[in-house]
């Protein structure tokens, strides 16, 4: 098994998770959450006033799929949440040794 984390746009998420239900992941946690990287520091204004922005507002995307689908999964995250901007975010993937449903009892494959 595989825990993917990915870290978008906010804008992008709905269309993320219609995208990862139609690849199989059968359930996802989301955070808000803020970061920087690529984009670092920049400037808005706002009502006439400049200020400068250190984090960003993303989504954080987490699921716990089979090694089966999961160069799939990350795949499509990566296809979707696409637009050819700066801060579309990351895509991130480690192994995962087990998991385990409170409910049911189920364990590995068939706890996610």
């Amino acid at each position: 098994m595989r825990h993917i984390m990915a870290a978008i746009k906010p804008n992008t998420l709905e269309e993320v998770r219609e995208a990862l239900t139609a690849a199989g992941v059968r359930g996802c946690v989301v955070s808000e959450i803020k970061g920087f990287g690529t984009q670092s520091r920049h400037t808005e204004i706002y009502r006439g006033a400049e200020y400068a922005v250190s984090f960003v507002p993303k989504a954080k995307i987490e699921s716990a799929v089979s090694d089966s689908i999961a160069d799939d999964v990350i795949e499509t995250v990566a296809r979707v949440a696409k637009a050819g901007r700066i801060g579309e975010g990351k895509v991130f993937m480690r192994d995962l040794k087990d998991a385990l449903r409170v409910r049911t009892g189920g364990s590995g494959e068939n706890a996610p």
